[in-house]
């Protein structure tokens, strides 16, 4: 609920009379200590996500993404050590690829500021299982997209500003000569990988990527979204200054792990997909521009 960041109050609105609302910091110790109490699972979302935040402001990352997370397990072993934890982890650890597709062998060198601290984050949780019996895993996410995804800027990711950017018909801009290739997991899919990973005892201690059997460079990504749009137009534009050195290049991953472990696959293609997330918005634009 930090303004900068990606949560908004409408997501709920669906599920607003199931749910029991909180809102608190991941910072707080105390609050944290109250919160774990009484829980089965936890499904630890909370992070700082922008890049090129994490690179500006780098403590803030640090104390969000590193040091919130050992304060969170500290609080699972003190006050329910019989909880269950997924964690959110990030492809971005990788850094750039060594070869592809990147299984979960791959060695780890973070490009950025958010990639190093997302990796102790991951690290905190398996060494709670290992050590201390908080049963956790983590599932390294890849480019999540779909409704309710933050769009009016790029902190969350590129393809929600590209989605606001042609629904208002501003050209999308492509950055660098827009043949990085890139996989995505449709948000319902995400959701799918979360429940099963808290509910198999095999993904105990495990870290899983997740991936697609799409993939697509950002060039013709771009060109699938106006096609779909059906309006819209790209632009192809050098790589900013700043973001260039923390670029990954290619990048799509290897998921066979978590098919041959928990059983998933994704569900939802890319074009189907981006054809739901422009509908969403379009019907729902007063809450997230």
């Amino acid at each position: 609920m930090i303004p900068e960041y990606g949560g908004n109050l409408h997501n709920l609105h669906p599920i607003i009379e199931r749910v029991r609302l909180n809102i608190a910091d991941v910072r707080d110790e105390h609050s944290m200590n109250f919160l774990v109490q009484s829980q089965d699972y936890l499904f630890n979302l909370a992070g700082q996500t922008s890049h090129m935040d994490s690179m500006r402001d780098p403590y803030t990352d640090l104390d969000i993404n590193c040091r919130s997370q050992l304060s969170i397990l500290e609080s699972c072993r003190k006050y329910n050590t019989g909880i269950k934890v997924v964690y959110a982890s990030t492809r971005q650890i990788y850094g750039k690829p060594d070869y592809l597709p990147v299984d979960e062998r791959h060695l780890l060198h973070p490009t950025d500021v958010n990639g190093v601290n997302k990796m102790a984050g991951e690290w905190y949780h398996i060494l709670y299982n290992n050590v201390y019996g908080i049963r956790a895993c983590a599932l390294r996410l890849t480019n999540t997209y779909g409704p309710r995804m933050r769009v009016k800027d790029a902190r969350q990711t590129f393809l929600g500003i590209w989605i606001k950017r042609v629904i208002d018909g501003e050209p999308i801009q492509v950055w660098g000569d827009g043949r990085q290739i890139r996989d995505f997991t449709y948000a319902d899919d995400c959701v799918d990988a979360l429940l099963l990973a808290a509910s198999e005892p095999a993904a105990h201690g495990q870290i899983f990527n997740l991936g697609s059997d799409e993939t697509i460079n950002l060039r013709d990504l771009a060109g699938l979204l106006v096609e779909i749009a059906g309006e819209g137009q790209y632009e192809i534009i050098p790589y900013p200054a700043d973001r260039k050195p923390i670029d990954i290049g290619d990048y799509y991953g290897d998921y066979r792990l978590i098919r041959g472990r928990l059983g998933w696959t994704p569900q939802i293609g890319l074009r189907e997909g981006l054809a739901r997330t422009l509908a969403f918005y379009r019907a729902n634009r007063e809450y997230y521009w």
